[in-house]
């Protein structure tokens, strides 16, 4: 049975992490039997939106709190992450990814990676668990991974995907309801909302990146 740690951003698309790409990912987890647990940076959001809006507001709220939503309250500090009790990590997209995790929203590809994301990727790197990432997340893993000339997809945005590769990665345009596989760095992306029209085409992503992430993780 695979084990996977999934790393949240928070909870909602617009500050934290995409709510339809996390349930999908856990679901399709557990569908192809594997299992996971969650986890989430102990810090303050870099901003709270409103959902329904999609205004700033004056409230402040914390990642691993908000995290425990999508979580059912089954989440802990990603501080306690051992890697070694896991196959793989899988990181879904949503605009926390890029807020919270990194400040790539707002800095591009000069972005700085918030340390525990950083340290969590580069030691999963080293020893060598299988790397999954959806929507906008891929480029955080670009950012960080990109000196060794890993392969993401985040579907075929262009502007996007000149970022990426001025982090060393490579972009691989690749349809929402498949997954982009490096077998070389064992790193699995699926596009989900950058392409996706619906929760159908994001479960069907999904179900590819875990597919394959499993698969790798033989």
């Amino acid at each position: 049975m695979k084990k996977f740690a999934i790393i949240l951003s928070g909870c909602g698309r617009a500050d934290g992490s995409e709510i339809h790409e996390s349930v999908t990912a856990m679901l399709a987890i557990s569908d192809l039997g594997g299992t996971y647990d969650c986890y989430a940076p102990n810090i303050e959001q870099a901003a709270v939106i409103n959902g329904l809006t999609s205004e700033k507001t004056a409230e402040h709220r914390n990642v691993l709190v908000e995290s425990a939503r999508l979580a059912r309250g089954d989440i802990k500090d990603i501080r306690e992450l051992k890697l070694s009790d896991y196959d793989g990590i899988l990181l879904p997209g949503g605009l926390g990814a890029v807020t919270n995790w990194c400040n790539f929203a707002q800095a591009g590809i000069e972005c700085n990676v918030e340390k525990s994301i950083s340290d969590v990727l580069e030691e999963a790197y080293k020893q060598k668990l299988v790397i999954g990432a959806m929507c906008i997340a891929p480029v955080v893993v670009a950012k960080v991974l990109g000196k060794y000339g890993v392969t993401v997809t985040i579907g075929n945005d262009k502007t996007v995907a000149k970022s990426i590769e001025a982090a060393g990665a490579h972009q691989q345009d690749t349809k929402v309801e498949d997954a982009c596989v490096d077998e070389k760095n064992r790193i699995v992306t699926t596009p989900a909302y950058m392409l996706a029209h619906n929760i159908s085409e994001v479960n069907q992503g999904a179900r590819s990146l875990v597919k394959a992430m499993m698969r790798l993780a033989e």
